[in-house]
């Protein structure tokens, strides 16, 4: 087993965990702005967890399978505050982030460079996680897009995303206003990311992907860390018994049009077959010149053309 000594990340568990574990009941009080009529899944994550670029592929599938039936929350957790926290105990250096994002890459088949810990190291995950929140105050479904714009800046191509260059290209890219998202960045988005923090403290998230099925202000289930798609799926069938499946094509064109950047491993579990047939598969996409092969360390991004 082998874990990061910053980031506490252990990819045998599935988990990037938090310094400090709170332990503190949760009250329906804490919940009650959060029920909905759907299940409601409070997903804490950080845009540099890579355990989270991991749940990537079940996510995705979850949303296209159950999206009538639940509604996923995404809150910031605070997995880096400052390198300066970490300078006591014989923390060890940026550098050994990009060997554990290096280890964790193909125990999850995510692609993943990390690269940008000896380049260009981020100083906290902070600046993009309040970029996420002034993406929400928007629109939600844009803000997910903005996530996982900034994911693929820092996991594939290497980027600082505490940057504002690269926040701001992110913003642009997400079709969001950017001088509205600016000024929220600048002011009221910091205080929502601290709502985000004081809740995972009141709820007691300890780490990240940390998945909390809310239904009726009541907590019902917690999933913690990487997981198969099929314990996603259980909980929600759990919780709701009555819930069907949505049977959605898993032809290339519907995929892409839904998500148009797919890896390999998100193509396999969205169309129901191995890595391998996947991979092969979308090769051959290529060559008719209906995607763009995108080679990045330790993977590929699949991008469909005409995407911008």
């Amino acid at each position: 087993m082998n874990k990061n000594p910053l980031l506490n990340c252990d990819y045998e568990k599935g988990v990037c965990e938090v310094l400090e574990t709170p332990a503190q009941e949760t009250s329906s009080e804490q919940l009650k702005d959060l029920s909905a009529d759907k299940i409601h899944i409070i997903y804490y994550t950080d845009p540099i967890c890579s355990s989270c670029w991991g749940i990537e592929p079940q996510l995705r599938k979850l949303k296209l399978e159950y999206g009538d039936y639940v509604d996923v929350d995404y809150r910031m957790g605070g997995l880096l505050p400052s390198w300066d926290i970490y300078n006591s105990g014989g923390i060890s250096k940026p550098s050994d982030v990009a060997i554990h994002w290096e280890e964790v890459s193909p125990y999850y088949k995510m692609p993943i460079d990390g690269g940008v810990w000896v380049e260009d190291p981020l100083n906290s995950s902070y600046p993009p996680s309040i970029a996420v929140k002034a993406a929400q105050m928007q629109d939600k479904n844009k803000a997910v897009t903005f996530l996982r714009i900034i994911r693929e800046m820092v996991f594939l191509d290497k980027l600082n995303i505490t940057k504002i260059e690269h926040l701001e290209k992110a913003a642009s890219l997400a079709k969001l206003d950017v001088e509205q998202w600016k000024q929220d960045y600048e002011s009221t988005a910091q205080l929502e990311f601290k709502k985000d923090l004081d809740l995972g403290r009141q709820i007691g998230v300890r780490g990240f992907p940390t998945l909390i099925f809310v239904k009726d202000d009541e907590m019902l289930d917690v999933l913690y860390g990487s997981k198969p798609y099929a314990d996603f799926e259980h909980r929600v069938k759990k919780i709701n018994p009555e819930v069907k499946k949505n049977i959605y094509s898993t032809e290339w064109e519907k995929l892409f049009s839904i998500y148009p950047t797919l890896t390999t491993q998100e193509f396999a579990v969205l169309s129901n077959i191995s890595f391998e047939k996947a991979l092969e598969a979308l090769q051959n996409l290529t060559t008719d010149h209906k995607i763009t092969r995108k080679k990045v360390k330790n993977g590929d991004l699949w991008i469909l053309n005409n995407h911008k």
